[in-house]
């Protein structure tokens, strides 16, 4: 895969403005992932949340036989763009750092609860 950040952009903060993927490869499309625990519970706060978010990304992405070095594009939803750099540090623990994603991310009203602060689905190329 070919990760692209090209100079006439402005630079991005953790992502990749374009990624390509190998000729061959299989795209693993997840759906939106929620700081809900496997026993239906919210995690409490932003951080929780997120971290709990990705958590959840990892267990839906293994089960498709991807890996987070695997992931090309993330999108996100948020009710709030404040955290963003505290949703940036969360994430980093999961990306490869050194090949990131593409991104989005999308402030909306809210999300399918009033606890629900984020959501995020991935893609991956294997």
């Amino acid at each position: 895969m070919e990760f692209l950040t090209p100079e006439d952009l402005p630079a991005p903060a953790g992502y990749s403005h374009a990624v390509i993927t190998d000729p061959g490869a299989r795209l693993v499309v997840t759906s939106g992932q929620v700081g809900v625990t496997d026993e239906g519970a919210v995690a409490d706060g932003w951080e929780a949340q997120t971290r709990q978010t990705f958590v959840n990304l990892g267990v839906a992405l293994a089960a498709a036989g991807a890996a987070w070095a695997d992931v090309v594009k993330l999108t996100y939803f948020v009710v709030d763009t404040t955290e963003l750099p505290l949703i940036r540090s969360v994430r980093d623990e999961f990306v490869d750092l050194a090949h990131p994603p593409a991104s989005s991310l999308v402030q909306v009203a809210g999300l399918f609860r009033p606890d629900v602060l984020i959501e995020v689905e991935a893609t991956a190329a294997i």
